[in-house]
């Protein structure tokens, strides 16, 4: 019997987790100035010149414009390319743009952090369904979530990571909930979403035909 049917759960052979406030307690601002200061500072040494206002406003100009270009209806950005166009426009010399833009993504989100760790229960949950496979499926970043996973130490407890920049499109999207169901080779009634976010996680999961469940209801049914 495995853990899922010990807790009264039965036809669940896998499970979707979300990342941010579901496993990883993060705490960002992306609206202070402060946040700009010290990236535009580095950009000096790439040999890239703007100022912190002039890359805060370009960045979310930028950003947009991309999200209004593209046809989808929850359209998401590849933060790495929105910096490498604007150091590319702001270049003193010859540089490379694209090494530069995610080097500059790192330091945005380095610059934006004000809190990273794991909530307290994340590895007792995870630890408590090791033996059932599981993907993220997360609203966020590649260039630096990634990161942030393996440095946290739980990248590798799952079988695949998807990051909405990989796909141009984020939750509620259903095409990223069900790509996360045919990476374990699974039906979407096979399989349980376990996320903090209603509208993002719980609503368009069920209406794939999948089980969900909020964290803080796996934290007290798994005892983390």
């Amino acid at each position: 019997m495995t853990k899922l049917e010990e807790k009264g759960i039965t036809g669940i052979k896998g499970l979707i987790f979300d990342l941010y406030n579901t496993l990883i307690d993060i705490k960002t601002d992306e609206d202070s100035s402060s946040t700009y200061e010290p990236i535009s500072k580095w950009l000096i040494y790439q040999g890239v010149r703007i100022s912190p206002t002039e890359l805060q406003s370009e960045y979310k100009r930028l950003v947009k414009e991309d999200m209004e270009n593209r046809w989808e209806k929850y359209p998401e950005v590849r933060v790495e390319e929105v910096f490498a166009n604007i150091c590319k426009s702001h270049a003193v010399w010859k540089i490379d743009e694209n090494r530069i833009g995610a080097e500059a993504s790192r330091a945005f989100r380095a610059g934006s952090l004000r809190r990273l760790q794991l909530f307290p229960q994340t590895l007792r949950l995870l630890g408590e369904l090791e033996g059932v496979p599981k993907v993220i499926v997360s609203n966020g970043q590649r260039v630096f979530s990634e990161l942030e996973m393996r440095y946290l130490g739980i990248y590798d407890r799952f079988s695949h990571v998807i990051f909405s920049s990989d796909f141009g499109h984020k939750k509620p999207d259903p095409r990223i909930v069900l790509e996360g169901a045919r990476l374990l080779g699974l039906g979407p009634e096979e399989v349980m979403f376990i996320g903090d976010n209603f509208d993002n996680d719980i609503v368009p999961s069920t209406k794939l035909g999948m089980k969900a469940m909020h964290i803080e209801e796996a934290w007290r049914l798994f005892g983390a």
